[in-house]
């Protein structure tokens, strides 16, 4: 009898500890899965948030950004026109240089300077200014070499850099120093040095 009370017993608790199990297994399922499905409603359906927020941006900034890349092309092929003017016209002035390197030797040696460093030193010059001619180069050369002892602020670089502000040998003369007489003295007996020099060739 003992035994029969004892089984009954011991099933009951089983039983009423499998039910809770049960119950709480199925209660941790429901809130898992209605976690996940709570999850998804929230957020935005799979592409639509990304591709509106793009269509926005493009439709709001399309005018603008179209005539930005063109206003910034314009802009670049202006300045690359300009620098390939630039470069155009110092390898024309260079190719010149190399004629009369070539014709009229006593250009450079007459000055006392090898011709491939004139060469190169024009071909420096001619990165700031490209406009400047060669004969213009030997002229503030040799005014340099005529002038500099007794006038040091005439030198061939303050000569270029007046005539690449767009000033005359003359008015760069005078503006280092000389009067208008010295400096209309000075330039005729450079130009008189170099026909001088290219006669000899």
């Amino acid at each position: 009898m003992k035994r029969i009370l004892f089984s009954a017993i011991f099933v009951g608790v089983a039983l009423a500890f499998a039910f809770t199990n049960g119950a709480s297994a199925q209660g941790r399922g429901h809130g898992g899965g209605g976690g996940g499905r709570g999850a998804s409603p929230g957020g935005p359906p799979s592409g639509v948030g990304v591709d509106r927020g793009l269509g926005r941006s493009s439709d709001a900034s399309m005018g603008r950004s179209d005539e930005g890349r063109g206003n910034a092309s314009t802009r670049s092929n202006g300045r690359s026109d300009a620098g390939l003017e630039r470069a155009r016209v110092a390898s024309q002035n260079l190719h010149s240089a190399d004629n009369d390197l070539r014709n009229h030797p006593n250009i450079a040696s007459d000055m006392h300077v090898n011709a491939n460093a004139l060469r190169a030193g024009y071909q420096t010059a001619l990165q700031t200014n490209p406009n400047l001619t060669f004969g213009n180069y030997v002229a503030a050369t040799r005014l340099g070499q005529n002038l500099g002892r007794r006038n040091p602020a005439i030198t061939r670089d303050a000569i270029l850099a007046g005539l690449a502000n767009g000033d005359s040998i003359g008015k760069t003369l005078r503006n280092l120093g000389l009067t208008d007489d010295e400096a209309k003295a000075a330039k005729k007996r450079v130009d008189e040095q170099i026909k001088q020099s290219k006669k000899k060739s």
